[in-house]
């Protein structure tokens, strides 16, 4: 009879070791794309994790489930099922293939996941050596996104090694080449300032601009190898940081000759706790450059331009602005078009901008040419041709006769402000709706960000249509007693129900938009 028990309880504590073996297969490909999306970032699966299953009441309950299956399954192994069932259903709303950005089998990819396996099998065979299969089992489902983790962890330093190669090759490729180059830093405002300085150079010289948003070590060693030909004059370079030291590690072997800065706001202040850290990573970019522009708007910049101007042997310093009066170079409103001012002198008066082409953006842009050699004359003559860059406030009109306002590129209060005060202005007699999923990587002023976004959006719009769980409850706040709110999960259901709501005469504004590995 004892036989027949121990033998039982064998069998259902190897057939719950192999359910949950098997489910590690959906588990772990929903987190390694969570790993992909977030750039490979050790710490960001954890934290996604935590999000997830915190971000509604049913994943609530099934991470419950899941906890309990590994403390139960000690005292009897098919409670392990449960773990193994979450692992297969949950997070809700998180699936496996991805919706808006699917899993990538890259080499890096595949590198990621041999590790992780590696961390699970060790996990995996601890139980079994300590006669617990099922609970270990459990717990490697529970632990994964932690093990996927640590994956990124331990793999950082190889990938690293293993890039060497391809940034030796653009730093040799620099050097041959010898463009005069540019670097673009700024917590907003990189991409269109950085196309903008490619489009007012363009006429006069020959010019390379980093593409769409390759502003990392590998994106920028890329670009170099793959688009920088020979005989190119400039080559301007966007460049981001998740942490200090990246910058400098750009410029060290990519060393501009002008650095610009467009702008210091809490985008990714969840990774670097204060604006006054953004700055300092951010301002690693001047250590090698011998001219730097800065964004007098901004105060921040404003006043780190001045600090730096007065240093012993500081590059030299170039304040570029909207408001400033005082500023070097100065773009302003004037008689419908848009004046250019350099030391106090206006050089020219240019048409109207194309909608969602930021004028403190511009003013930079126009200082880096000017810095360049570029005539004054040449770039007042392509101002009226700056293209608008996509998904970054652009203005159209739908085959149904609907305006739209396409911001889904940006993340930022500034930039958010901005959109609400076009749509505001846009030449409708309708109604106005603005569509978000609010704004991320704000840290602690999330929330705060996110209810004062609402709380603007309801003053200019009818309704504000909610998507997503990230930001719902924040959002919510700002709307109330202020407007409509709609509330939708998906991009696709917000798109859905402006197409059954609004027509000809109405506006709507796309602000943000959130990849679905997104609660």
């Amino acid at each position: 009879m004892t036989a027949t028990l121990l033998g039982a309880t064998s069998w259902a504590a190897w057939g719950a070791f192999g359910a949950c073996v098997l489910s590690l297969g959906p588990s772990g490909a929903r987190w390694l794309r969570v790993a992909q999306r977030e750039h490979y970032i050790a710490d960001s699966v954890s934290r996604f994790a935590m999000r997830w299953w915190t971000s509604e009441p049913m994943n609530a309950a099934l991470g419950a489930v899941a906890l309990a299956g590994v403390v139960l399954s000690g005292l009897w192994p098919l409670f392990a099922l449960g773990t193994a069932a979450v692992a297969v259903l949950g997070p809700l709303h998180l699936t496996v293939r991805g919706r808006t950005s699917p899993l990538v089998r890259t080499r890096r990819l595949q590198t990621v996941a041999g590790v992780w396996l590696l961390f699970e099998a060790a996990l995996l065979g601890l139980g079994a050596g300590l006669g617990a299969p099922a609970p270990f089992a459990a717990a490697g489902i529970v632990v994964a996104p932690a093990l996927v983790d640590a994956a990124l962890f331990v793999t950082a330093p190889i990938e690293r090694r293993l890039s060497e190669r391809f940034v030796a090759m653009a730093a040799d490729r620099l050097r041959r080449v010898a463009p005069r180059i540019v670097a673009i830093t700024g917590s907003y405002g990189k991409t269109s300032t950085k196309n903008h300085v490619a489009h007012l150079v363009a006429g006069t010289k020959s010019v390379v601009a980093t593409p769409a948003s390759f502003n990392n070590r590998g994106g920028l060693a890329r670009a170099v190898n793959e688009h920088l030909a020979e005989g190119t004059d400039v080559f301007v370079a966007e460049m981001g940081t998740y942490g200090p030291g990246e910058i400098r590690d750009l410029c060290r072997w990519c060393p501009p000759e002008i650095a610009v800065m467009t702008a210091i706001g809490p985008v990714h202040l969840e990774r670097f706790g204060t604006e006054d850290a953004i700055l300092a990573a951010k301002s690693e970019i001047v250590e090698r450059a011998s001219t730097v522009v800065v964004n007098a708007d901004d105060g921040r910049l404003a006043s780190f331009g001045m600090l730096l101007a007065g240093s012993a042997g500081s590059p030299r310093v170039v304040r570029a602005a909207v408001e400033d009066p005082v500023a070097d170079v100065r773009v302003h409103p004037d008689s419908g078009g848009v004046a250019v001012v350099v030391d106090g002198t206006t050089v020219g008066v240019a048409a109207p901008l194309r909608p969602g082409i930021q004028p403190a953006n511009l003013a930079v842009a126009i200082a880096v040419a000017l810095e360049l050699g570029v005539p004054a004359s040449a770039v007042l003559e392509r101002i009226p041709t700056l293209p608008p860059v996509a998904n970054r406030l652009t203005a159209d009109t739908s085959a149904s006769g609907v305006y739209v306002l396409d911001d889904t590129f940006n993340s930022n209060p500034a930039g958010a402000r901005a959109a609400l005060q076009m749509l505001a202005k846009a030449p409708v007699t309708g109604r106005r709706v603005v569509v978000s999923p609010g704004m991320v990587e704000l840290g602690p002023r999330q929330a705060e960000e996110n209810e004062a976004f609402a709380r603007a959006a309801c003053e200019v719009a009818s309704t504000l249509v909610i998507v997503g769980l990230t930001n719902r409850r924040a959002l919510l706040r700002g709307a109330r007693g202020r407007g409509r709110a709609v509330v939708v999960r998906t991009r696709e259901q917000a798109v859905a129900w402006v197409r059954a709501h609004l027509g000809p005469g109405d506006a709507v504004l796309y602000e943000n938009d959130l990849p679905d590995h997104y609660p």
